[in-house]
């Protein structure tokens, strides 16, 4: 289990609550991580709590649970290296029909976006990221027993010490609750390639 006391926040959050076993984050508005490709802003202020570790070869496990229901409230897991190269992994909220389950990986200052739709319905999601080196392995799960891939990718400074953890936040004008539950450093569930 992570000692969630030991880790470290990045854009601290005006209200948020650490207990022993849970992290809550209220967003503020105007909040954000993204770097350039497409829609050219650049944002790096979102709130993060953090672990910093050198095991080159483990999974991180973690639960969200969120209240989000305006446009591009996200919240999930994160590797921050600085602000041109991190990778993240959400629930988006986009429109009473849809959100979008989906990763960010984003090398020398450019982000990508990955995602498909799921049901606005969902309101709690698991993840498990694992590492290789400098390469990475992004799962989901609804039940935190059977996860699917979302991505394989690399991180061009990735291969060295590292920041994991989870984020919040709300790039409009608006604010919720994410919970984030059930830390487990483990294993690497990423099997080695055959």
């Amino acid at each position: 289990m992570i000692n969630i006391k030991n880790m470290y926040w990045i854009n601290k959050p005006k209200n948020f609550i650490v207990e022993d076993d849970s992290v809550e984050i209220t967003t503020e508005a105007k909040t954000d991580f993204w770097q350039r490709t497409y829609y050219l802003f650049r944002n790096d202020n979102a709130p993060s709590l953090l672990l910093e570790t050198n095991d080159e070869q483990f999974s991180f496990v973690v639960k969200t649970a969120f209240n989000s229901s305006h446009r591009f409230d996200q919240c999930g897991v994160i590797i921050y290296l600085d602000s041109d190269n991190w990778f993240k992994a959400s629930i988006e909220y986009e429109n009473e029909e849809f959100q979008r389950l989906g990763s960010v990986v984003t090398n020398n200052g450019y982000s990508d976006w990955a995602t498909t739709d799921i049901n606005t319905t969902q309101k709690f999601m698991y993840y498990r990221l694992s590492r290789r080196y400098d390469d990475y392995c992004i799962e989901n799960s609804f039940d935190g027993v059977k996860y699917s891939q979302m991505r394989i990718f690399h991180l061009s400074k990735g291969g060295a010490a590292i920041n994991i953890g989870v984020y919040a936040c709300s790039p409009e004008e608006s604010s919720f609750q994410a919970k984030f539950t059930e830390f487990e450093i483990q294993d690497c569930k990423w099997a080695e390639h055959e």
